[in-house]
């Protein structure tokens, strides 16, 4: 029974962690739409600074506390779920304001490393989300602790759509009244906070009601505080490492391509605008990833099982099968998007502008996709460390290729440094698990997929060679959009079936789709 429940617990969780992943990808394209690339390129200058220090105000804390109430309540100790909720929750209020008043101490400063006073606004104006994020975070890592996520899911989402519901309303209404793009981007970020008040309010609201409140009759101390501070953070501060690192990638972008622009010779009033226009292949490669992960990584707890059954060979069959199962899906959807930058970069952000940027950045999303799986496998394999490492080696590189390459190359420089990037990153990880579980690089039938998808990217890139997309409405390039779409999936799943790379029993292998296919 207890079983059954941790498996629907984590259902819920991961749908919920789904939708927001969509939800935090798919606004930025009607974003771009209302307010215009300047303010997408505030945006995501800006916010890649905001998440680094919520992850590093919440400091792994909320899995830190799921884990220790866990224990203590296995041992039916209530004073140390005490313990722990009160010290999460003043560790978590610590550590959010001191982040908060850094970054608005250092606003200036930062904005400058930014491109320009114009991020400012939008930085103190996010950075306030730092005075609830936290401490709303501990109250999901409380009910986690009780093996009840439903709460944590139902906040997630709670969060998600009243932050993206808000940007967007808020950009309509600033856009509307003729407001300046540093003020809409500032404006916009008032959703952040909301969502994060919402989320606290709906957890602050379920805790009261709920049977599992700490005894308020127990005592708690300073000595209390102390030592329980410790046991926190000891487990806490590994985590945090770990899941800063992917966040530094993109905060490396907004440090050095905006200094690396100006070297090229961009004036500093263009940065915003540039830096939205490499945001649509971001935001692109984002949906991409999301849908790819989502669909391969709940595959990840099968190969700890596998391991801690000490099954060295049936872990690297199915990490074997992990990968094949990412090109089957993502070296289709990086070659569609190569094939249909022109259409895609029309009909969904209103221009042709960058759509070299987009081409480059969109080639990067196969290798992206395979990039947070080989994080997640490493994870699985107990190298988190490993994978954490690999990351800041990563970060390193990236910030060395972007100083060289968009100097040299502007902001075709800043896409082909993510396309290297995740290359590199990708080989790396995969070496990792390699000399770990012995897993084949390029699984049997690889070779096919890419030749498939090389394929059908030809026959939808064609059409397009004889069009003249700058006279297209977008109503007419998303409507190409789709029929390639459609054209090429048929095209694709046809040539897989025809050689052989895939049947029945390996698309029954995919966590999602296998739901649409009956089993024999």
């Amino acid at each position: 029974m207890m079983k059954n429940t941790l498996i629907k617990s984590t259902l819920i969780l991961s749908i919920a962690a789904l939708l927001s992943k969509i939800l935090g990808s798919l606004f930025r394209i009607p974003l771009q739409n209302i307010a215009g690339d300047e303010v997408l390129g505030i945006f995501t200058l800006v916010y890649p600074v905001y998440m680094v220090a919520l992850t590093l105000s919440v400091a792994g804390i909320p899995i830190a506390i799921s884990k220790l109430i866990a224990e203590a309540r296995s041992k039916d100790d209530e004073q140390q779920v005490k313990n722990i909720f009160f010290t999460s929750g003043i560790l978590a209020l610590i550590f959010g304001i001191t982040s908060f008043f850094v970054l608005y101490g250092f606003s200036h400063q930062i904005a400058a490393v930014l491109g320009g006073g114009t991020t400012r606004l939008a930085l103190i104006v996010v950075s306030c989300t730092l005075l609830v994020a936290p401490y709303m975070a501990v109250y999901r890592g409380y009910f986690q602790g009780h093996q009840d996520m439903t709460p944590t899911a139902v906040s997630q989402v709670i969060e998600q759509f009243i932050r993206v519901g808000l940007i967007l309303l808020v950009a309509i209404f600033m856009v509307d009244r003729l407001y300046s793009d540093e003020q809409i981007a500032g404006g916009i970020m008032i959703g952040s906070i909301i969502g994060a008040i919402g989320s606290f309010v709906y957890l602050r609201i379920l805790y009261n009601r709920s049977s599992v409140k700490v005894a308020k009759e127990l005592p708690y101390k300073m000595a209390n505080f102390k030592a329980t501070a410790k046991t926190i953070l000891k487990i806490s501060l590994p985590i945090c490492i770990g899941a800063i690192t992917m966040a530094l990638l993109n905060l490396v972008d907004s440090i050095t391509i905006p200094t690396a622009l100006k070297m090229h010779g961009e004036a500093t009033g263009n940065i915003n605008s540039l830096y939205g226009i490499y945001g649509r292949g971001l935001a692109l490669v984002q949906i991409v990833t999301v849908f790819a992960t989502s669909v391969i990584l709940p595959l990840i707890p099968s190969i700890s099982a596998k391991l801690a059954q000490n099954d060295k060979i049936g872990s690297a069959k199915l990490i074997t099968n992990t990968f094949f199962l990412t090109y089957l899906l993502s070296v289709p959807a990086a070659v569609g998007l190569v094939a249909l930058t022109l259409p895609i970069n029309l009909g969904l952000f209103t221009d042709l502008q960058g759509s070299t940027v987009l081409a480059i950045v969109s080639f990067s999303s196969l290798f992206t996709s395979l990039t947070v799986l080989g994080t997640g496998v490493l994870q699985g394999i107990n190298k988190a460390r490993l994978g954490a490492w690999i990351i800041v080696i990563g970060v390193l590189i990236k910030l060395a290729l972007n100083l060289v390459l968009v100097n040299l190359y502007g902001l075709e420089g800043a896409a082909i440094s993510t396309a290297a990037i995740y290359v590199i990153l990708f080989l790396l990880n995969a070496i990792a698990i390699r000399q770990y579980t012995g897993f084949s690089f390029f699984p049997k039938k690889t070779g096919t997929i890419i030749f498939a998808s090389l394929v059908m990217g030809a026959v939808i890139w064609l059409p397009s060679t004889l069009m003249d997309f700058e006279e297209l409405s977008r109503l007419a390039a998303l409507l190409y959009v789709g029929i390639a779409v459609a054209v090429g999936g048929i095209i694709y799943f046809v040539l897989l079936l025809v050689t052989k790379a895939v049947d029945q029993s390996a698309l029954q292998r995919i966590p999602v789709i296998n739901k649409f296919i009956a089993k024999k």
